[in-house]
């Protein structure tokens, strides 16, 4: 099990690392199977990119020392943070760029099955004018599982759900955004496992307050062609989410992937919304992989 560090101990961790690629040949570097660590420093970031991270791939540290480690590499928000954490985030001054309820919020029990609709619907209206005080804007969703339904029934019965929710979320200034996730590997049945699926649904609905997060990860798992699909429905996405591919772990030159190319044609759609970083760290120091996935989406 993971130790917690202080944020004293991590800084001189980080700079450890910094001395020691600090000897390594340029060719080393250019490879980047090692972290990217310049030194302890704020990464000067391009500003074309505004990043965060997913909170559960660092939950081995407390939420404060995740905040402080978060400002420490240069950018100021964290994802799926839920309505009792934001007092944390708001004491360090990190912004919650993902929000979600007070409810279980179970991605296999979603919109697309009347039978939670009840107790989706509550969670949601409830959560919604919370977070609008609070200053947030974005609320995820899941399609659940198909359980044997149907494309159209699926998105008619998620399109039911959302009709009841999206009026109060319209007034308050709050986004709905469903995620994509794969069905072929990490979540069995789910529904809403093609953009094209959710950008249908976006269609039926017809809100601007209904939107996708798409899932970088799940999506190459699911479908490939990730450049082509990003330009193609860019319109109906307000999230993105990174992971290596396989395993979800860094986005290295491990993976199947080359992120710097992904980030420069999201660049291109003129989004304005979070990348956030949502990867199982496997470096020794594992805050090293976080500051190493910043650099190369920073384009």
């Amino acid at each position: 099990m993971d130790t917690k560090q202080t944020r004293r101990s991590l800084i001189k961790n980080i700079a450890l690392g910094a001395s020691a690629l600090a000897l390594k040949p340029a060719s080393t570097l250019a490879s980047y199977n090692l972290p990217l660590i310049e030194s302890a420093k704020q990464l000067k970031l391009k500003g074309n990119i505004n990043h965060s991270v997913s909170r559960w791939t660092f939950n081995y540290l407390s939420l404060d020392d995740l905040c402080k480690a978060v400002k420490d590499i240069g950018f100021n928000a964290i994802d799926l943070v839920g309505p009792k954490d934001w007092p944390t985030l708001q004491k360090h001054d990190i912004y919650s760029s993902m929000c979600y309820t007070a409810g279980d919020n179970n991605l296999y029990n979603g919109l697309d099955n009347p039978i939670y609709h009840e107790k989706l619907i509550q969670e949601y209206l409830e959560v919604i004018p919370i977070m609008a005080k609070a200053g947030y804007k974005n609320l995820i969703c899941f399609s659940g599982k198909r359980e044997g339904m149907d494309d159209e029934t699926g998105m008619k019965n998620c399109q039911t759900a959302l009709q009841k929710i999206l009026p109060v979320a319209e007034k308050n200034g709050i986004t709905m955004i469903m995620e994509l996730l794969n069905s072929k590997i990490d979540h069995k049945d789910y529904m809403c496992n093609h953009v094209e699926w959710g950008a249908t649904l976006c269609k039926m609905v017809g809100s601007e307050n209904f939107k996708l997060l798409f899932d970088i990860y799940h999506m190459q798992i699911q479908e490939g062609d990730i450049i082509r699909n990003i330009r193609d429905y860019h319109q109906y996405i307000a999230h993105y989410h990174t992971g290596g591919i396989p395993g979800r772990h860094e986005i290295n030159n491990s993976q199947e992937l080359y992120y710097p190319a992904v980030m420069r044609a999201i660049v291109e759609t003129g989004f304005k919304g979070y990348v956030a970083q949502e990867f199982v760290p496997t470096y020794p120091d594992k805050l090293d992989s976080l500051r190493e996935a910043i650099k190369i989406c920073d384009v």
